[in-house]
């Protein structure tokens, strides 16, 4: 497998590890980005739900790159989108940060505080994770609440190597219940995918999603009959690739090579899997 040889309709790119990392652009990411958006609808995905999509396109106007929040599809989005179906109007207690807090009250959910009353505890990437919200979650769940989680990332990668992330708080809560989150509504689910695909307004088929994480971008994007492209500026090295059950369409260094040969000067190395 070679490096795209042809441009797609529509790109929807993760953020973390893969257009950025920190609070800088990864190599290339600007240019191939300025260069697809000429001939293709760019969205962003992420599975980060501890700032809103009007927080990530500000980032990303910063670093150079225009952005509204309608281009950005977030973790939220998906989890909106879940409680509208199955759980409208329910009483939340929510294992994250302020933003996805106030989102869920503007969709029309009470929040609280204490675990008498809740019908849904959701888990959420949280850098302010207490025993405290431990034991509301929980006596919540031991009192029949359901169980929701926004995303399956152990951790968010960082310059300086990492962040705790959704999963790790998820398991705190899994084992100590014994019970089973009924829906991780972040990448790689199908309401993820769903929430992208309604985004671009585009059939899956017309889709490229590059990312760095083979079990939730390439993963994603497979299932949902999307394109895919690993770039190694993240989470999945190539040998974990050429090894992997979630085999992407290619595998390039960086989002420079992402724009076939021929159009704009961007490098075109990639790397190709081997099959075996």
């Amino acid at each position: 497998m070679t490096a795209p040889d042809r441009l797609y309709k529509a790109y929807a790119f993760d953020l973390d590890g893969t257009v950025y990392l920190g609070d800088g652009l990864l190599p290339g990411a600007a240019g191939v980005i300025a260069e697809l958006k000429r001939h293709a609808r760019v969205i962003y995905v992420t599975n980060k739900p501890i700032q809103t999509p009007a927080d990530y396109a500000a980032k990303l106007t910063r670093l150079g790159i225009e952005t509204s929040s309608q281009d950005v599809v977030s973790s939220t989005d998906a989890l909106a989108g879940y409680l509208a179906r199955h759980a409208p109007a329910s009483r939340l207690f929510v294992i994250g940060e302020a933003p996805l807090v106030r989102l869920l009250q503007q969709a029309g959910h009470p929040i609280v505080d204490e675990a008498g009353g809740v019908e849904v505890v959701v888990v959420a990437f949280d850098r302010g994770f207490t025993y405290r919200k431990l034991q509301v979650a929980f006596d919540a769940v031991r009192r029949g609440a359901r169980l929701v989680a926004t995303n399956p990332d152990p951790y968010c990668p960082t310059p300086e190597g990492g962040l705790p992330d959704c999963a790790a708080l998820l398991a705190a809560v899994e084992a100590a219940t014994g019970a089973r989150a009924e829906a991780i509504v972040g990448k790689p689910s199908a309401h993820m995918a769903a929430a992208v695909l309604d985004r671009l307004g585009i059939p899956a088929a017309g889709v490229l999603l590059a990312g760095d994480r083979l079990a939730t971008d390439i993963r994603m994007a497979k299932q949902a009959g999307m394109a895919s492209a690993l770039i190694l500026t993240g989470a999945s090295g190539l040998e974990e690739a050429l090894n992997s059950p979630d085999r992407p369409d290619y595998v390039l260094r960086t989002l420079a090579e992402l724009v076939p040969a021929g159009r704009p000067a961007h490098p075109t190395f990639s790397t190709p899997l081997v099959r075996r």
